[in-house]
């Protein structure tokens, strides 16, 4: 069931913006300048994928007719959309009017998205409704626009950096959470992420021919899509409502406040606090896993947009003592130290998930189960598992690192408590690892703490959908199956967490 109070805009519809109160010339087209964009101003390190163009499957001695990213917005509908904000930016005539546009339309494509994939209005495009490859394709498309326009106004290089931070958050859905007040209701928050890992793969010997990682997606993003706005009638007779983001696969981003500048604002007293605070994101394998620990450490893999704070040296982790890199750091406004301190915030936090209910509600028994599923147990599409692991440095001034809790039995309660990170450890890296996804777990569960709350929060990793039948094709029933299938076990655990908040 989905509010009637938010306003719907039909698949593909981003592209039809209106002018009204942007401060855009609504005048004959000649009065626009006919292009506004210098193409030699480069691309960031992600919109320089937007050229990439997979071999042809049958014949990979040659390239596929179109790039991929212009496959993947195409395929999901969404290709007037940046031409569109280009054409009304050649009209802007102030930043404020820019500002107003540039919010609106990141707005406009996730409710485009949004709506997409809960089949709101028409699907266009062929992709399924339920990938999530479009939103993120698109938005590189429209934030390389933004990147390479020459307004008719002065625009420093810090307004047009605010400018493309003010579309990428209005488009992952980071502006458009709405909880209604009162008591009578639940208000769940959960996060996806962008797809990542998309260098790399097989090749064709076709010149120029990129690698098929460029292909995957991530079903944390398809879940976020598939229930932001949703709500439902729980048994004890409370209507849950649950709102969705998409995280970037950046530190960068994550530096700069993106994920406590959304949730934190719903964590703080009033009639609109949340009841639950999740974080879920793609790991491996056909399992749910449940983290329990999360590290501040961040690792050596690096980030969609090639950023690396803490990356090893000859092969060994560097250590956290004195290294602000290698440390989650929280903006100040959230209560990030003005200096770097190793225990402010502190090493490890915690999940508050109800992990036993979660288990028990036997989430994955009426999913089908797709191609290549490997989880034992043939009765449920995916298996849950309380995940313990986690690896730290016990002397923190040594490279010296232990893992605990490892493997995590997959039976609960498990037959003894786990063992939780020794008093005065660093940590390596969390049941997550340490990559964006234990960042997200351990920054929105640092919130819960900072904020005083009991409420459940915590961290679902997903498992791993980039199964393909074939190579090169951008996708196929395979790829789509294993979405489907973790979309749908993964509402069914973000919908237990909420009945038992």
């Amino acid at each position: 069931m989905n509010r009637p109070t938010r306003r719907s805009v039909a698949a593909g519809g981003a592209a039809l913006l209106l002018t009204a109160g942007l401060g855009v010339a609504a005048a004959a087209p000649a009065q626009a300048r006919a292009d506004c964009f210098d193409r030699s101003i480069p691309l960031s390190v992600e919109e320089s994928r937007l050229g990439y163009t997979l071999p042809d499957n049958d014949n990979p001695d040659v390239l596929q007719p179109e790039t991929f990213a212009r496959q993947m917005v195409d395929g999901g509908g969404f290709g007037d959309v940046a031409p569109a904000l280009a054409r009304h930016l050649c009209r802007v005539r102030s930043p404020a009017a820019a500002t107003r546009l540039v919010k609106q339309t990141g707005e406009e494509l996730w409710r485009s998205a949004v709506d997409r994939a809960q089949h709101r209005g028409d699907v266009r495009g062929s992709l399924p409704a339920s990938d999530d490859r479009p939103l993120y394709w698109t938005r590189l498309q429209a934030t390389a626009a933004l990147r390479q326009w020459t307004p008719a106004f002065s625009l420093s290089s810090r307004a047009r950096a605010s400018l493309i931070t003010a579309f990428d958050r209005a488009a992952r859905g980071m502006s458009d959470i709405d909880f209604p007040a009162g008591k009578g209701v639940k208000r769940v928050i959960a996060s996806g992420f962008d797809p990542y890992t998309l260098d790399g793969g097989q090749t064709g010997p076709a010149p120029g021919s990129a690698g098929n990682n460029i292909r995957h997606g991530n079903p944390s993003g398809a879940t976020a899509l598939a229930l932001d706005g949703t709500r439902y009638r729980a048994a004890d007779g409370k209507v849950t409502y649950i709102e969705m983001y998409v995280l970037p696969v950046n530190y960068t981003e994550f530096a700069a406040g993106y994920l406590e500048d959304t949730v934190g604002p719903f964590m703080r007293p009033g009639p609109r606090r949340v009841d639950a605070s999740l974080t879920v994101s793609q790991a491996g394998g056909s399992v749910f896993n449940l983290e329990q620990w999360n590290g501040r450490y961040h690792g050596a893999y690096p980030g969609n947009d090639l950023s690396q704070p803490c990356p090893s040296q000859n092969g060994v982790p560097q250590l956290a003592v004195g290294n602000h890199g290698c440390n989650t750091s929280v903006v100040t406004r959230w209560g990030g130290p003005a200096a770097f301190d190793l225990n402010t915030p502190p090493q490890w936090t915690t999940a508050t998930l109800p992990v036993g209910p979660m288990i028990k509600a036997d989430t994955g028994a009426s999913i089908p189960r797709p191609p290549g599923d490997t989880w034992p147990d043939t009765s449920v599409a995916f298996g849950v598992v309380w995940h313990t692991n986690y690896t730290e440095f016990p002397d923190c001034t040594s490279t010296t690192r232990v893992t605990r809790n490892n493997p995590p039995p997959t039976e609960f309660p498990p037959p003894a408590p786990p063992t939780p990170p020794d008093a005065g450890s660093c940590s390596h890296s969390g049941g997550g690892g340490n990559y964006l996804s234990n960042e997200s777990a351990y920054r929105n569960t640092l919130l819960r703490d900072r904020m005083g709350l009991k409420i459940p929060a915590g961290h679902i990793h997903t498992p791993d959908m980039q199964h393909f039948e074939t190579a090169f094709n951008v996708s196929d029933p395979t790829f789509n199956a294993w979405r489907t299938a973790i979309v749908a076990q993964g509402g069914n655990l973000i919908h237990a967490v909420a009945d038992n908040s």
